[in-house]
């Protein structure tokens, strides 16, 4: 599968760049963490079918879960390690801040895209939880339609999802109009639809180009990859750039050199205190 179309969206981040050249990034055919994350994509591609997606939105969405403030998320993430991601084997904390910074260098006066840079993945508080990590983390891909040749290990790992031999759910389509917009289309489920539920539900004011970002930063095949465009409609199109510009910073801001997380920290909450302030349900 070799290096990923999203590497064409790289952002000028030098002083990030000591450890890695960019076509290292998302690379799915080598390294010393392929196994796991082959592992973690295996059994993603086989159990996210479209009924294990509407058991997780009955589960998940109406925010019944527990109650902490965005900080307190963010900082959960020194618990986890992200089992599907080959570039990084660091807290998830670590990211959070590193690519938020990034976006703020580039975006000095975008504080919500720098929010956005923040608090991406904390739904992956999902796998503190119980939830197993390929019900949470990696890219994410439409169900109830054909999985498209985007999808990472696409070619071996769907053999034994149901869906793929159903044809119902295996035709182009499949249960979807043409154009319906991706409003109306179930991911498989995971971080990015998590928190845009938490988000939406929680009544917190980010602008909508941000909750875009956290709803589909990790739908690569689609951003990256150009799949899925006969399901977009004129809004998705338009979303789009938002989404690839926060891309650049999500992928190429992971590096070894760890941020001072502790004196970042105030900055971070004026911006939570703008934007999503309080204790919010989870």
């Amino acid at each position: 599968m070799g290096p990923d179309p999203s590497l064409a969206y790289r952002p000028i981040l030098d002083l990030e760049q000591k450890d890695k050249d960019k076509t290292e990034y998302r690379n799915f055919e080598s390294g010393s963490l392929i196994d796991r994350v082959y592992n973690t994509y295996k059994l993603m591609h086989t159990n996210q079918t479209l009924d294990f997606v509407k058991q997780k939105h009955s589960e998940w969405s109406g925010c019944g879960h527990a109650q902490m403030e965005v900080m307190e998320a963010v900082m959960s993430l020194d618990q986890l390690v992200d089992e599907s991601d080959p570039d990084v084997d660091f807290p998830n904390s670590y990211h959070a801040f590193q690519t938020a910074e990034g976006i703020r260098r580039e975006h000095p006066h975008k504080d919500w895209f720098q929010l956005v840079g923040l608090i991406h993945d904390i739904g992956k508080i999902m796998a503190l939880s119980g939830e197993p990590q390929w019900a949470v983390v990696g890219d994410t891909f439409p169900v109830g339609c054909r999985f498209q040749n985007g999808i990472v290990f696409r070619g071996s790992t769907f053999v034994d999802n149901p869906d793929d031999k159903n044809p119902a759910y295996n035709s182009e389509c499949g249960i979807y109009k043409p154009n319906c917009g991706l409003d109306n289309v179930l991911m498989s489920w995971g971080h990015d639809e998590y928190l845009y539920r938490v988000m939406k539900f929680n009544k917190c004011t980010i602008p909508e180009e941000g909750l875009y970002m956290i709803r589909f930063h990790s739908f690569y095949p689609w951003h990256s990859h150009g799949d899925y465009m006969h399901l977009c409609d004129d809004k998705d199109m338009g979303m789009m750039p938002w989404v690839r510009e926060f891309n650049k910073f999500d992928l190429y801001t992971k590096t070894t050199e760890l941020p001072d997380i502790e004196k970042l920290k105030p900055y971070y909450q004026s911006l939570i205190n703008k934007y999503c302030p309080g204790v919010l349900k989870w």
